[in-house]
């Protein structure tokens, strides 16, 4: 059976083009909202593997989407490191600070330790991947080093996250030491969703934007570069696709330092340029507006036309330039799908 988000990150001709939404299980689904309610908490639902299953494949039940992407989060790895975490009622993430050596040294660093905490993930990729259609394709996830140190340093979210760009600039030893903990964390993270059952993994790095020249290298295309090298030994027909928000034309120098085989752009980032710069590189996935499907109707589909007139089917996986927001309704969704799929149609024929 075809998977057309797998064939068209492989270099096969797509029976469609593949498109899917970052946080496509989410708030915006009531059906969504109920076994949030019935988890008693955000963790309970990372780490219940039947909850975390149906609230996977919830969004593929209501729309024509080719792909399942595990629902987890990125500051599960620092938890499994012995970083306290808790998810607040209208604050969000709140972590122990890590702003030393020592803090450091404390984070537990082993394998055994970080997948006895992590195995209900993995039993959930399992879970998930038993119960998908056969056409469709499970992605699996983490956030990249530099993102996950930001919320590690900072305590949680953070509007400029100056202590780690702080941090940064001065190449503090610690800083570095945490990386270098994060990388090797991430891989064996990644490396045993693939066992359970992943066959695309998706790395998101929400706030390289912080960084320029080479701390943008150093702390955001070289950790993803070591995990990408390690996954292509280890699974070499396991494709990757980077998100590194907020670089703009460093797209070209990220794609080609981190070797991915598709690079998820956000919405600023001009779909022409993305044509001229990037396809041949690799598969570019993006990048509608969030806002845009929140308001539906012409200007989304306007917009959602502009993307696949100047994106090529067979080198493009359509999708959002960042996540689903709450306030976004279903049946916008609905829409933009059908669309997209009588968009391709039409020009099939």
């Amino acid at each position: 059976m075809s998977k057309p988000l797998l064939d068209t990150l492989t270099g096969l001709p797509p029976s469609r083009r593949p498109v899917w939404l970052m946080r496509q299980a989410g708030r915006y689904l009531p059906e969504y909202r109920e076994i949030r309610q019935q988890a008693g908490g955000f963790l309970n639902l990372c780490y219940s593997p039947h909850l975390a299953c149906e609230v996977t494949l919830q969004p593929l039940r209501r729309f024509d989407l080719d792909a399942a992407i595990l629902f987890a989060d990125i500051l599960l790895i620092p938890q499994a490191m012995g970083c306290d975490l808790d998810f607040r009622e209208n604050e969000g993430p709140v972590l122990r600070k890590i702003g030393s050596a020592t803090d450091v040294d404390q984070l537990a660093s082993g394998i055994a330790q970080l997948n006895k905490t992590l195995s209900p993930v993995y039993d959930a990729v399992s879970l998930i991947k038993s119960n998908l259609d056969s056409d469709k394709t499970l992605i699996g996830f983490c956030g990249a080093p530099w993102t996950v140190a930001t919320y590690m340093i900072e305590g949680g979210t953070s509007v400029e996250r100056a202590s780690s760009r702080l941090a940064a600039f001065a190449n503090e030893g610690w800083l570095n030491q945490l990386m270098d903990k994060l990388v090797s964390s991430s891989v064996e993270y990644l490396s045993c969703q693939v066992e359970a059952g992943a066959e695309v993994l998706q790395i998101f790095d929400t706030w390289s934007g912080d960084l320029s020249g080479e701390l943008l290298e150093r702390y955001c295309f070289a950790p993803i570069a070591a995990i990408r090298s390690e996954l292509k030994k280890r699974y070499p027909h396991v494709p990757v696709i980077g998100f590194a928000r907020g670089i703009g034309v460093s797209q070209t120098d990220f794609v080609d330092a981190c070797d991915v085989d598709g690079v998820s752009i956000e919405w600023p980032v001009n779909t022409r340029w993305a044509a001229t710069n990037l396809i041949d590189r690799c598969v570019v996935q993006g990048n509608l507006d969030p806002l845009s499907l929140i308001g539906g109707g012409e200007g989304m589909l306007n917009a959602t036309r502009l993307i696949l007139n100047d994106l090529p089917m067979e080198r493009h996986v359509f999708n959002l330039g960042h996540g689903i927001r709450k306030e976004t309704p279903p049946e916008h969704v609905a829409e933009l799908v059908s669309f997209i799929r009588a968009y391709d149609g039409e020009a099939k024929s």
